[in-house]
């Protein structure tokens, strides 16, 4: 009676070791959120609290389908490298292609029994029985959990029983697996939305009719549409042809004043009396030839935006009237009395250094402050060369609407000379350009002899990259063959005419050049 009430004890204090040893890895499982980490923690309690050692659990890598090591208890990274196998190679691999537990009793005895790891003597091998057991997801083997165990009684019995408890185990990692498989898929999807409404958000912040994708562009972006609906003044500046006019319309098109008028002042356009009567207005007989009473730009842009282009050209005596406009919110017509209260967006420009016009004393330092509060810089497009052949397709779309020409592209001789171009006019000048292009193409494709002729000068090569008199003779000539063939329908031995050379010449140079006089054929 005793016997069996000893018996019963151990079999009772067996089942709560397993039980504890099964709580604190289903306690490391549900918690953890990186699979390496709670694999480790788990072969370390088996190790800890049932003497499991060696606890390894191998996973088929997706990529090569080969099985490999991925956490160990015990052993070193090189012997976990060399730990790889194929289906159903060794015991491991066996596991993994069939879906059945093995149990080896002594692994030494084992011829199937690889050791890649070569972390088990010949002693070892004489003592320890080898248990692995196949980690499932569904009916799909995606791995195998293993251990080393030395049986100091019956073999049997306990064999059994610890692979019923690996089974378990087995089936809390599959588990895990699943969770932190199927997070990290939520993680990856969220990352993927996030992407796209990234994206989406860029389209939105872009600004309408305004072509560029490089990173100054995206900044000039970004800050347009922080103070787009505000009422603060912004100050544009930039070289002559950035777009600064387009920018204001945009600002004003995406405030809160969009339904309000747009009016623009060139202060560079206007001398200074007439300049005054512009923004102010002025009374009948303020002055000779003040017929009629007029409103100003500041009284006709009220409930919306006013935009006063070239601001660094207006002069002393303007800027005090301005400076008083701004800080009072009111002004007064030339020849009247009557306060006329303003409620409007202010938005200025300017080519100019203001600084350094405040330190020669041309430029009111307090004006300057008070148009200074929102600075916006846009950048000249040599500074923005990723978006030159973007501005050059929207042009010459644009250009062959207009003029119901079927030309389609821009051959890469001319993107290179657009590319390399130092465009001291900016965006104004490549319009131009390209405007001139589509009107003088008659072919399907917008050619380097169809750009100006201050493209391919010496000037328009960046510094360091000299224009060699080699390339300039030869595209001088490519030009010269290109325009007589123009001329002569693709008629080779016209064109040679037309250019007092010889047929043999000119065709020898057709070559050289890669010109295509089939192409110069009117049909």
């Amino acid at each position: 009676m005793n016997q069996l009430s000893s018996g019963g004890r151990a079999v009772q204090e067996q089942e709560l070791r397993n039980l504890t040893c099964l709580y604190e890895i289903t306690r490391h499982l549900a918690s953890a959120v990186s699979l390496q980490e709670c694999l480790e923690k788990t072969v370390c309690t088996l190790a800890e609290r049932k003497n499991m050692d060696n606890g390894t659990v191998s996973i088929v890598n997706p990529v090569t389908g080969m099985l490999e090591i991925e956490v160990a208890h015990g052993i070193s990274a090189e012997a976990k490298r060399r730990g790889r196998y194929s289906l159903g190679e060794g015991i491991t691999g066996k596991v993994v292609a069939t879906g059945e537990p093995v149990v080896v009793p002594q692994i030494g005895e084992e011829p199937l029994f690889l050791n890649r790891t070569r972390t088990r003597g010949h002693e070892r091998k004489k003592r320890s029985s080898f248990l692995c057991v196949p980690i499932m997801t569904g009916q799909q083997v995606i791995g195998a959990l293993s251990i080393d165990r030395v049986y100091p009684e019956e073999f049997g019995a306990a064999s059994e029983q610890d692979l019923r408890f690996l089974t378990v185990v087995s089936g809390l990692i599959s588990e895990t697996v699943q969770r932190i498989l199927r997070v990290n898929g939520e993680k990856e999807a969220l990352h993927l939305e996030n992407t796209r409404l990234r994206r989406e958000l860029t389209a939105k912040t872009r600004i309408e009719k305004i072509i560029g994708n490089s990173s100054r562009m995206q900044e000039v972006f970004d800050m347009v549409h922080r103070v787009a609906d505000s009422n603060a003044t912004v100050l544009l500046r930039g070289e002559s042809g950035t777009g600064k006019t387009m920018v204001a319309k945009t600002l004003h098109h995406n405030s809160g004043r969009s339904g309000g008028p747009f009016i623009v002042v060139n202060c560079a356009a206007l001398p200074e009396t007439l300049l005054e009567s512009e923004l102010f207005g002025h009374e009948k007989g303020a002055f000779t030839g003040a017929v009629d009473t007029k409103k100003g730009r500041f009284e006709l842009a009220q409930g919306g935006t006013l935009f006063l282009d070239e601001i660094g050209e207006i002069s002393p005596a303007v800027q005090v009237k301005l400076l008083n406009v701004i800080q009072e919110r009111t002004f007064q017509r030339l020849g009247s009395n009557k306060t006329i209260t303003t409620d409007l967006r202010l938005v200025a420009a300017t080519n100019r250094n203001l600084e350094q016009a405040v330190e020669q004393k041309k430029f009111r330092e307090d004006l300057y402050y008070r148009l200074n509060v929102f600075p916006v810089y846009l950048p000249p497009l040599r500074e923005r060369r990723t978006d030159i052949l973007l501005l050059a397709e929207f042009f010459l779309e644009k250009y062959a609407q207009e003029n119901k020409k079927n030309i389609r592209r821009i051959s890469t001789p001319a993107i290179d000379l657009l590319v390399q171009y130092h465009w001291p006019g900016n965006v104004r000048e490549l319009q131009n350009c390209m405007e001139r292009a589509v009107l003088i193409c008659d072919g399907p494709s917008v050619d380097s002899t169809h750009l100006p002729p201050t493209l391919q000068s010496r000037d328009s090569v960046p510094s360091g990259r000299p224009l060699s008199l080699a390339m300039a003779v030869e595209n001088f000539e490519r030009e010269l063959i290109v325009e007589a063939l123009k001329k002569n329908n693709g008629n080779q031995t016209k064109a040679a005419k037309t250019l007092e050379s010889s047929l043999r010449i000119i065709n020898y140079k057709i070559h050289n050049y890669g010109i295509e006089p089939k192409s110069f054929k009117v049909k």
